[in-house]
């Protein structure tokens, strides 16, 4: 029996038309689209299908891309009913999808949590002007050097996502991540890209986020864990709702640490699955550790082959 990581990527990997083929195909689909729907008063069907300004703002984001997860896990689970997860596991986001996956919280709680949680975050970094950038082809310890003598000189620029060897997106005040752009190019990064992101995720411009989002957590999250879920804070598993509260908590200001995660668990699994739109960790997984097979499950088509491969 092959021991399996359930994983889930988080902001970036939306796409206008993601998880359409599941609800023109999938009775339970719909269901569990119209059922988010109505519990936070949005039209999902006209969110993610068509081409709209909302897909991109914090708020329907988010659980646009956990709803979308949530059906590729439930149509997997429904197929393979006996395959069970050794461990899961989300980038940023993806964490509050792994924690619906492991069975801790409602899919419909979790679409209402992270609706709020994207509002939170947006709330945060209302009167600022946030953002995040990426810096690729820059060693972790150079990029970490940057941003700690900018902190000293004033700036407000942190390390907030690992992703792969030389790839680490930093978050904090657009106009101080626009002021390094070229201090990382004349480090040696290949390029220091801003991003399309209107809030500084995982870093501490999310500090009045915290304790709103931790309340809501209490009232939703259960002791109910299938599996552990690995923390992006501290890659070590956690299985308990007091930890899971306080994780996600630190998460909105500490790094996600999804390279080191990966390189934790690749001896306590055969294979991920990615459930969701496109190859977003499947593409990190292939070169953070290339002997961890990765397989993802985005359409109907990716879900019998999958299936397939996974229950016989």
């Amino acid at each position: 029996m092959n021991k399996i990581a359930m994983i889930f990527a988080g902001q970036g990997s939306q796409a206008v038309g993601m998880g359409q083929d599941f609800y023109n195909n999938s009775d339970v689909a719909k269901e569990m689209f119209n059922k988010a729907g109505e519990r936070i008063g949005v039209d999902f069907k006209e969110l993610i299908f068509e081409e709209n300004e909302k897909l991109a703002q914090t708020a329907y984001t988010q659980p646009a891309i956990l709803l979308v997860q949530m059906v590729a896990y439930r149509l997997f689970k429904d197929a393979c009913p006996d395959v069970q997860a050794t461990l899961f596991l989300g980038h940023s986001l993806g964490e509050f999808s792994a924690l619906c996956a492991s069975g801790a919280i409602d899919y419909i709680d979790a679409v209402e949590l992270v609706h709020k949680r994207g509002a939170f975050m947006q709330s945060a970094c209302d009167e600022i002007e946030a953002g995040m950038m990426a810096i690729v082809g820059l060693d972790d310890a150079s990029v970490e050097a940057i941003c700690t003598t900018a902190q000293a000189d004033g700036k407000k620029v942190w390390p907030a996502n690992y992703n792969q060897d030389g790839q680490l997106v930093v978050a904090g005040m657009k106009s101080d991540l626009i002021s390094l752009e070229q201090t990382f190019k004349d480090a040696g990064a290949k390029r220091a890209l801003l991003l399309s992101m209107s809030v500084a995720s995982h870093c501490e411009i999310l500090t009045p986020a915290q304790q709103p989002l931790a309340d809501i957590m209490q009232t939703m999250i259960k002791d109910e864990f299938s599996a552990p879920i690995i923390s992006n804070v501290t890659t070590a598993p956690y299985s308990t709702k007091d930890e899971a509260v306080a994780l996600l908590k630190d998460q909105l200001v500490k790094p996600v640490k999804y390279k080191q995660s990966i390189l934790a668990i690749t001896n306590d699994v055969d294979v991920a699955i990615e459930f969701g739109n496109g190859v977003t960790l499947k593409g990190l997984n292939r070169r953070i550790a290339k002997d961890l097979k990765t397989l993802n499950i985005s359409d109907m088509a990716t879900l019998e082959k999958v299936s397939e491969e996974i229950c016989n």
